[in-house]
């Protein structure tokens, strides 16, 4: 099974709506998004699918037992965290809790244990024609990478082994959530926003993703709101070798579908035909790479 990741520098590109209308397109039956900490890719999906959700564990944090507590103090001490709340009987704040067991080792009556600790939600469509993988961090929590890979690991498991090929939304940046996405993917595509901020960001994703040494395909969205970089980055694919998939125009018709919930190719328009031309480049490449 191929796989398609679609990424940006930054968010607000256009990422989502891309990747919602090339699920549209080419009818995947495996999709994903690694957006975990802010998913809105079912919105657009609209799934009908069985829905299964389960808790993704993360680092474990410290739980005091009050019978066991005899009040010393010296987890409270040694916390760099501030995550001991000091009382009659002390505990933890499990917010501010890093998971580091400073406090269990140095407590003398073993009150203290480190327990797993849910730190967001796997969520799984799924039907006799497709499946759908996300999940959803829980605010003020890490692991963001792993669970990332959960839900690409969450979407293969669960995918016929005949599938061509799977389509990735990623996370805007360069963090964590990309570098998991990152990992054993086919081809990369890359929405940029012609933009002075738009073509930093967009520089910084690019170099992320030569790291991985995976293909990689640009296109600009909203061109022609500054015509003048979305020329330099033309210049720039061409220079850095990179294959420059097209350019997508403003275009009134695009807001109406996403406030519709619906794909931008589900409604006549340029940016809708301009996304239908830069579909048939990326796929065409995508599924003659050996």
């Amino acid at each position: 099974m191929k796989q398609l990741l679609i990424l940006s520098g930054k968010g607000g590109t256009g990422k989502t709506t891309v990747a919602s209308a090339f699920i549209s397109l080419s009818k995947a039956e495996a999709y994903a998004d690694c957006d975990v900490d802010a998913p809105n890719l079912h919105l657009i999906s609209h799934n009908d699918e069985t829905y299964l959700l389960k808790g993704f564990y993360g680092f474990k944090k410290a739980n005091i037992d009050p019978d066991k507590c005899i009040s010393c103090g010296l987890c409270y001490t040694h916390c760099r965290f501030g995550a001991v709340i000091e009382g009659e009987k002390y505990i933890i704040d499990t917010n501010a809790c890093e998971g580091c067991a400073v406090c269990k080792l140095v407590c003398p009556v073993n009150a203290i244990t480190m327990k797993p600790n849910i730190v967001g939600d796997l969520m799984l469509y799924k039907n006799e024609k497709r499946v759908f993988s996300t999940a959803k961090l829980h605010p003020g929590n890490g692991n963001s990478g792993l669970l990332v890979s959960e839900v690409k690991k969450q979407m293969k498991d669960n995918s016929n082994k005949d599938i061509a090929f799977a389509v990735i939304d990623g996370s805007p940046g360069i963090g964590c959530p990309v570098i998991a996405s990152l990992s054993a993917v086919d081809m990369v595509l890359i929405v940029a926003e012609p933009s002075l901020s738009g073509f930093s960001d967009m520089e910084r994703i690019i170099k992320t993703a030569r790291n991985f040494e995976t293909d990689i395909m640009l296109c600009v969205n909203k061109y022609d709101i500054n015509a003048e970089i979305t020329e330099q980055i033309k210049q720039m694919c061409e220079k850095e070798d990179i294959l420059f998939a097209g350019c997508i125009p403003y275009d009134s018709s695009a807001i109406d579908a996403i406030n519709k919930n619906k794909p931008v190719t589900d409604y006549e328009g340029k940016a809708s035909e301009a996304i239908k031309q830069i579909y048939v480049k990326v796929f065409e490449r995508l599924l003659d790479k050996v």
